[in-house]
């Protein structure tokens, strides 16, 4: 009698011990860390990787588009000073005020293009500003050169008077500058391209109307800008900690000015104080250690307004 086959695994144990070969290398192994390095690096050598990375937006797209101003109070401001408009959106069963009524005044006489929205729709074109259910759309900003500034001095016959921002990043404190500008007398405001605050929504929050009234020069590079504004016979100070001069002494005040204003944490930068022609600083008690950019900015500009006040140029 033969005997039958032993029972068992039927030979799955036997290749079950041959093992499923080496262990893949580390970068080998797409659940892996190394992975993912060793991916990254060869798509920034330029091979194919099977996937392709979206393209970063430039700034100069991001700075082109239409700007929203939100606010009752910010809408009308903008309205009164006749900033060019793309159209005017009003909330859906809102409560209206004096202001919207003459806002809505305005838009008519102006025939600026007028709809309704819901409130969701306002928080999404304002990124969840306060909107208070109105909201201005504008062209993007038309910045001037410097030639532009040294014409709006000469047709007030007055001597040129700028502020040049070095550093200024937040919107709010540009904003606050360009409101003490038009209150003393500027004659424009200078930023340059790159590592600045530029003319967003915010900014004309902040500055309540005087956005539409005082010029914004946008330059490449602020030196030469300074050094040009110097050829042209403009004195260049800067405020800063440290300075010589106090601005109630301040020499060039008089003069055709542009005061160069640095930012709160870092001041003004080293090339930027060289072209300088004078330093100046306002005194403080001991207990304080800085004033915001945009107060520091005001101080002084009320006091060159008084220096030309008693010189007989105002």
């Amino acid at each position: 009698m033969a005997r039958s086959a032993p029972k068992g695994s039927g030979g799955q144990r036997r290749r079950g011990l041959r093992g499923r070969g080496p262990t893949p290398k580390a970068e080998d192994r797409p659940y892996h860390k190394a992975y993912k390095r060793t991916q990254d690096t060869v798509g920034r050598a330029g091979a194919k990787t099977g996937r392709r990375r979206p393209k970063p937006k430039a700034q100069k797209d991001i700075a082109n588009r239409p700007t929203h101003i939100a606010g009752r109070n910010s809408v009308l401001e903008a309205m009164r000073d006749e900033v060019p408009s793309l159209g005017l959106t009003l909330q859906i069963r809102m409560d209206v005020d004096d202001r919207v009524r003459e806002i809505m005044r305005i838009a008519q006489a102006e025939n600026i293009p007028l709809r309704e929205a819901s409130r969701n729709e306002l928080d999404t074109m304002t990124d969840g500003a306060v909107h208070q259910g109105v909201v201005l759309t504008i062209p993007p900003y038309e910045y001037a050169d410097i030639d532009e500034l040294m014409d709006i001095a000469a047709q007030r016959f007055e001597a040129p008077l700028f502020v040049a921002l070095d550093g200024i990043t937040d919107p709010r404190n540009l904003g606050a500058i360009l409101r003490s500008a038009g209150a003393f007398g500027v004659h424009g405001v200078i930023v340059p391209e790159r590592r600045s605050a530029q003319m967003t929504a915010s900014v004309y929050k902040v500055a309540a109307g005087a956005a539409g009234r005082v010029r914004v020069a946008q330059v490449t590079n602020l030196n030469r800008a300074i050094d040009d504004l110097k050829k042209r016979g403009v004195f260049a100070v800067g405020l800063d900690a440290d300075g010589d001069q106090n601005p109630r002494e301040l020499t060039f005040a008089p003069d055709p000015l542009v005061l160069v204003i640095g930012a709160e944490d870092k001041g003004i930068s080293r090339l930027t104080r060289e072209k300088c022609d004078a330093i100046t600083s306002i005194p403080m008690a001991a207990t304080t250690e800085s004033l915001n950019a945009s107060v520091a900015a005001s101080i002084v500009l009320y006091e060159v307004a008084g220096h030309r006040a008693r010189a007989g140029l105002r």
